[in-house]
């Protein structure tokens, strides 16, 4: 596709005068409603043990249908991670205690300890679109100008990371089945992460047990990996495109504001009704990083009352699908580009 049709797919950037001002009106969307927040909890966690049973209940009838349960089932349980999500910004009970303990519990049914992850998803948040501190929590991206420097083997394995297969096949089952047993990035940061990961460890082992004496390995296993891996993958799409868009912020150290790095280096992912439900509204994430603590199903409440948020980052559905071939960050050009875009460079 030439640049004069990718231009039709570019963001609409209406420029925020004073980001801070706005953020301060966005103060009162932080308030949490606790009785909606029970409901969206209960609406999510009821429904997904109900499709679980009903996954395992297929099996009887053939392993095709539960493979196609396994898809609704998939979404309840990215709803859960999202809850849990929210649990750790504080954004869904007014108590921190409330969020902490929900958050751990939850993160034994998402495969996520709750404590590790909540530590180094503050740390994106506090280093979005900062060229100096990339690597904690975030999808690994290379300048233009760092891959042109790369030995034939390293860009083989840049390449191999970025592929489609790669980033959401592979890599989110290896995240959420093993990486995340263990606190990788904060193993010498003190006890708090270990303690959260090997609590997790031992909490998914004792569920793990007793399912399989209810239920047996067999049966468990047919139902439990086709959930985790569509999950996970669904999961790793859903960050991705939130910070790998064309027209994403990234700068250097000196020029960064992490205000105007979260509202312009972030997407607002325009989705079909249902799947911004199941997603937890997570595809206005432009308007999470401004303000981390309104809870999620407060946030479309935010664009209706603020319109010139709307065009700021937008991708729609259709639009999104074209984000798996950028890899790159074209710091003079400031937007993210495809392999084949810096090819000619290599010449």
């Amino acid at each position: 596709m030439e640049h004069e049709d990718k231009s039709a797919l570019k963001n609409i950037e209406r420029p925020i005068e004073d980001v801070r001002t706005l953020i301060l009106s966005l103060g009162p969307y932080r308030e949490v409603k606790p009785l909606h927040s029970a409901f969206e909890l209960l609406v999510t966690a009821v429904p997904f043990a109900a499709f679980w049973a009903l996954m395992l209940a297929a099996l009887g009838v053939g392993y095709w249908l539960c493979l196609l349960l396994a898809i609704p089932t998939s979404c309840f349980l990215m709803r859960l991670f999202m809850i849990q999500h929210d649990c750790g910004h504080g954004a869904f009970f007014r108590l921190r205690s409330t969020n902490d303990w929900v958050g751990r519990i939850l993160g034994v049914v998402t495969l996520t300890p709750y404590g590790f992850w909540r530590r180094t998803h503050a740390m994106h948040h506090a280093a979005v679109g900062n060229l100096e501190h990339r690597g904690v929590g975030d999808i690994d991206t290379r300048t233009v100008n760092e891959y042109l420097a790369m030995v034939p083997a390293h860009r083989l394995r840049y390449r191999l990371y970025r592929h489609p297969i790669v980033l959401f096949g592979l890599i989110p089952a290896y995240l959420f089945l093993l990486r995340y047993r263990l606190p990788f990035g904060l193993m010498s940061a003190g006890r708090q992460p270990w303690l959260s990961t090997m609590g997790t460890n031992l909490a998914i082992a004792v569920l793990v047990s007793v399912m399989v004496w209810l239920v047996g390995i067999k049966s468990f296993l047919l139902v439990q990996t086709p959930l985790v891996l569509i999950s996970a993958s669904i999961a790793m799409w859903f960050f991705y495109v939130q910070h790998q868009f064309e027209d994403t912020r990234w700068v250097q150290d000196q020029n960064w504001d992490v205000h105007e790095a979260g509202l312009y280096g972030s997407s607002h992912y325009e989705l079909p009704p249902a799947i911004a439900w199941f997603t937890g509204n997570i595809g206005v994430h432009h308007v999470h990083h401004l303000c981390s603590r309104i809870p999620f199903y407060r946030l479309r409440q935010v664009l209706r009352d603020h319109p010139e948020l709307a065009g700021i980052g937008r991708l729609t559905f259709l639009q999104s699908f074209r984000c798996t071939t950028l890899a790159l960050w074209d710091e003079e050009q400031k937007r993210l580009i495809s392999f084949r875009e810096v090819g000619s460079r290599l010449v």
